[in-house]
């Protein structure tokens, strides 16, 4: 990747390479530093912490993320754009794996919680499921529920198979393995679709 003339922007993105590339464990300012050209104090003079340069590209990654959702456009039904932003999720997954895992798959400091920071619309990742399952069911699509609950029961299907899918627990190709992925989302929309004469 280009590297950054700014200092700052430079230590981060050489930090992100190292967790692209090594994982988490591999980010030490040593390792930053030394990759940058400077020495390790001086990383202290941007970040008071290795945990505060972790935060700071684990908070970028969710612009990325959603570079992903949004990359799958918002045409066709609101099912259909349900099934778009779990692709996007796939993507991101597939596409920076180890990233995915640290953002997504480890304890974090400052991590967003449900419900209420999701509630408040902090969350990058699940507002715009929520939003859509929210329109879904203002125009009778989706039988009335809680919206949030509902984008996290979403969210929280695809996570699963794609941790399942990480730890090597499927003999699928990725192809395949995305398939599955979408029949079980498909599966489990049609079970929220408003019935006939249901209540409200």
């Amino acid at each position: 990747m280009p590297v950054p003339s700014d200092l700052k922007a430079r230590i981060s993105s050489v930090a992100l390479e190292l967790l692209e590339n090594d994982g988490p464990d591999a980010v030490t300012m040593r390792k930053v530093a030394s990759a940058v050209g400077i020495t390790p104090m001086a990383i202290y003079h941007h970040f008071d912490s290795r945990e505060t340069l972790l935060r700071q590209i684990t908070d970028s990654e969710f612009d990325k993320l959603l570079d992903f959702i949004h990359a799958r456009g918002h045409r066709g039904s609101l099912r259909t754009q349900i099934l778009h932003c779990m692709d996007g999720y796939l993507d991101y997954a597939f596409t920076r794996a180890r990233v995915f895992d640290h953002v997504f798959c480890k304890p974090r400091e400052g991590a967003r919680r449900f419900p209420d920071d999701f509630r408040a619309r902090q969350s990058p990742t699940l507002t715009p499921i929520a939003d859509l399952v929210s329109r879904a069911m203002a125009e009778g699509q989706l039988m009335q529920d809680d919206p949030w609950e509902v984008a996290l029961q979403l969210w929280s299907l695809a996570h699963g198979y794609i941790t399942l899918y990480r730890a090597g627990r499927f003999h699928l190709d990725e192809p395949q393995f995305r398939e599955l992925v979408h029949r079980a989302l498909k599966r489990m929309l049609d079970g929220l679709r408003a019935q006939e004469g249901a209540p409200c």
